[in-house]
């Protein structure tokens, strides 16, 4: 057997179910530590320019940014669920093609997106609830992304499909290549040259550049199934509806999250500006707890996948369970960490000792819930990886959408500023009460398929 065939038939048929689960979700785990601090630079080094109004334009456009990752997510979580799937079953041409398909979608997508995103400039910021004090800063921070979104597509798609192959060092590298090369750009763009958020932008979109050079690299001179010939993509375009399907309750979380982030700035504007750069900051601070359990469950989502697609209902129970204790576990340390620290948290990007209360008041609500979010990310790539993409969808919709927005407006007019915290602590203990139901019935289901 070909050496990098071997590579995945060791990490998901024949290791042990904790060593394969520590093996994808370390890699997994230490590349959503490296992107909170990706997604924590820009607004660190912006908040050394000792300005609220460029700290709060960042993150009047950050659902700009979900959306597009939301779009990364769709085609890499999509697309890698059917390559496992395809591994497992031993069905390499479909892998091929299900891979290509990614790879050219991606790039049309984002040449989409960036022409959608530059005609409609001027509403989409207004939607945004951009105030005058804002305004420049926000337009440069968007357009740059905007000219770069094919590049922010890429490394995000093609690093999910390379894990899914077992390539898990070679995801981890192009990550940190790409991450690192805009962290170390950052203060160089920001501070040196003082270009503001548009330095912050172009940091950003250079470091996805690089991050897709590694990935292409890898690709063509590497990978064990992973094709990026056009013609396979043409072979079978129909097969994008089923990525989409699957990828689609990764998207829709995400750009749940964006809406729902616009809706919290639009009530929270009514308070004033300090009050949007406090959430801004408090949700930096309490994203770590909720993406390192997103990150162990996607990185091990390809162990699941390849166990459904071998039929190996009892390596998948396996797995299950044990990927349940882990997360947990780590979701309560997480927690803790950043209930101990969520005053040095705060102070990476609030200067202004009352407007840095206003966030520590925020974060703590927020992690209230946040351990509860294991449930919801676990549930949602069991279904994925098992290809119940309806139910899958029903889940990523609770959290942020049928559950946050109706509450963010109801326990707003009640509680005013920080009703809009406790609104996003019950949106996560719901979703994952929810989540667990639905998780229990499609279990069934499987096992009844699989036996």
């Amino acid at each position: 057997m070909d050496s990098r065939n071997s590579k995945y038939e060791d990490l998901f048929r024949d290791r042990s179910v904790w060593r394969s689960i520590f093996s994808l979700a370390l890699p997994s785990l230490l590349t959503i530590v490296v992107m909170i601090f990706y997604n924590m630079a820009d607004l660190f080094f912006i908040a050394q320019l000792r300005d609220t109004a460029k700290v709060a334009a960042v993150s009047i456009v950050m659902p700009v940014f979900s959306i597009i990752m939301a779009l990364a997510t769709m085609l890499g979580a999509g697309g890698s669920a059917i390559l496992a799937n395809a591994i497992g079953a031993g069905d390499t041409e479909k892998a091929k093609n299900t891979s290509s398909l990614c790879f050219w979608a991606a790039i049309g997508i984002g040449l989409a997106v960036s022409v959608l995103l530059l005609s409609f400039q001027t509403p989409l910021l207004r939607l945004l609830g951009t105030k005058p004090e804002m305004w420049e800063d926000a337009k440069q921070y968007q357009n740059v992304l905007a000219l770069g979104t094919a590049f922010m597509l890429l490394p995000s798609s093609m690093g999910m499909l390379i894990r899914s192959e077992g390539a898990v060092k070679e995801g981890l590298i192009g990550n940190l290549t790409g991450t690192f090369t805009n962290i170390l750009l950052d203060p160089l763009f920001i501070l040196v040259f003082r270009w503001g958020t548009t330095g912050a932008a172009i940091a950003t979109v250079l470091g996805n550049v690089v991050g897709t050079a590694y990935y292409l690299f890898y690709c063509l001179r590497r990978a064990a199934v992973i094709s990026l010939d056009p013609k396979r993509a043409l072979a079978a375009p129909g097969e994008l509806l089923s990525i989409a399907a699957l990828g689609l309750p990764n998207a829709a979380s995400t750009v749940l999250s964006g809406f729902a982030s616009t809706f919290s700035n639009s009530l929270l504007s009514q308070h004033g500006t300090d009050a949007i750069a406090a959430r801004a900051a408090a949700g930096k601070s309490s994203m770590l707890i909720s993406m390192v359990q997103m990150g162990i469950c996607m990185g091990v989502q390809p162990l699941l996948a390849y166990c459904y697609g071998a039929k190996n209902l009892p390596r998948l129970r396996e797995t299950l369970r044990k990927l349940a204790l882990l997360t947990g576990g780590i979701g309560l340390g997480a927690v803790a960490f950043c209930f101990a620290f969520r005053h040095f948290l705060i102070s990476l990007f609030l200067k202004e000792a009352e407007v840095a209360a206003m966030g520590e008041q925020f974060m703590l609500y927020v992690m209230a819930g946040a351990p509860f979010l294991g449930v919801v990310y676990l549930c949602t790539n069991f279904l994925q990886s098992t290809r119940k993409a309806k139910s899958a969808i029903v889940v990523s919709l609770l959290r942020q959408g049928l559950l946050l927005i109706p509450l963010l407006y109801g326990m707003h007019a009640l509680f005013g500023f920080l009703g809009i915290a406790a609104a996003h602590m019950a949106a996560d203990i719901g979703a994952a009460l929810i989540a667990a139901v639905i998780f229990a019935s499609e279990y069934k289901r499987v096992k009844e398929e699989l036996l």
